[in-house]
């Protein structure tokens, strides 16, 4: 059996985005959390490009408490890169990733470290409910993880979002992985670690409006689907197999007709839409190589994945440079 671990420093990292409305309620309940934490802890805002005043509003909260630490990107880099970027911050024995709208209360934090002292590297905090949501973004929500089961190599937690407990073990392994199209949760499952899982009920959202709607909700989804798996070409080629089966049995017809029967194939009905089938897989296979293509050229150009505008100075002084740890 593991032996307990002890009390772990813990740092809570939040992405925010134009959250100025939400983040006078958060704070609060970040800083009871922290009180009930028996070895410490920090708090890691990365302010995300918000242009609403939540920048200013985490910079005058910083000054006066010495567990809060901003990271303020010099631009909106995304969701995902901004988790990795407190990630690259946090110092603590264990992480916890959490997002701003209280959506993920951080009354759950003491749970997920009992856990860890348990032996646990990752503790996922699992919805039960999705309340706040469409029917239409809970039908979608269980088709993504239903497909990312079927074509990832090791799939995310099913309705498990970027709410979880990390040791630094599983944050070191994870700050290796510099890629630039990632989704964080496919991530973590691919690293492996002793994982498991709490359940919980998820509010609607505190305040203000989400950042994810339909159009990111589908390219949040299909950056997990090409970062994790290569499902997608595989698709591609089944779809020119079964194209060329169509077009060898099609001829076959087109033979018979014309040499057994005696009579040609009239019209031109039959070939347009050959043509149009025909065409379609094939510049739909195109358009799959090329997305993979354009993401092979974006990573091998090694540029960073992000700036920081602004350190804070207890950053510098431990010699943190935003980048990976070494």
């Amino acid at each position: 059996m593991t032996a307990e671990r002890p009390e772990p420093f813990v740092s809570i990292v939040v992405p925010v985005f134009n959250e100025a409305a939400v983040l006078p309620m958060l704070l609060p309940r970040l800083r009871g959390c922290l009180d009930g934490l028996r070895g410490g802890g920090e708090i890691c805002f990365v302010n995300d490009g918000s242009e609403d005043g939540s920048a200013a509003w985490l910079e005058s909260e910083s000054r006066s408490d010495p567990r809060i630490t901003v990271i303020d990107l010099s631009r909106n880099f995304g969701h995902s890169i901004a988790i990795t970027a407190g990630l690259d911050h946090a110092r603590g024995d264990a992480v916890v990733v959490m997002d701003c709208d209280l959506q993920d209360p951080p009354e759950l934090v003491p749970q997920m470290v009992e856990l860890y002292r348990k032996g646990f590297d990752v503790v996922h905090a699992r919805r039960r409910t999705r309340r706040g949501e469409s029917p239409f973004k809970r039908v979608t929500a269980r088709l993504f993880y239903w497909t990312m089961r079927l074509a990832a190599d090791r799939s995310p937690e099913p309705h498990v979002g970027e709410f979880r407990l990390m040791s630094r073990q599983v944050v070191d392994a994870l700050l290796v992985l510099r890629e630039r199209h990632r989704l964080v949760r496919g991530l973590v499952a691919w690293v492996g670690f002793r994982q498991t899982v709490i359940d919980f009920e998820r509010p609607a959202r505190a305040a203000g409006t989400t950042k994810y709607p339909l159009l990111k909700m589908m390219g949040l989804a299909w950056d997990g689907m090409t970062s994790l798996s290569a499902a997608p070409l595989r698709v591609a080629t089944l779809l020119g197999m079964a194209a060329l089966f169509c077009g060898a049995a099609y001829a076959a017809l087109a033979i018979y007709v014309g040499y057994v029967k005696g009579r040609g194939v009239p019209g031109w009905t039959s070939l347009v839409i050959v043509n149009v089938f025909f065409s379609g897989v094939v510049l739909i296979c195109l358009g799959l190589v090329g997305e993979y293509v354009a993401r092979i050229f974006e990573e091998v150009k090694g540029r960073p994945l992000y700036f920081v505008r602004r350190d804070d100075p207890r950053e510098r002084a431990a010699g943190s440079k935003g980048g990976p740890r070494p």
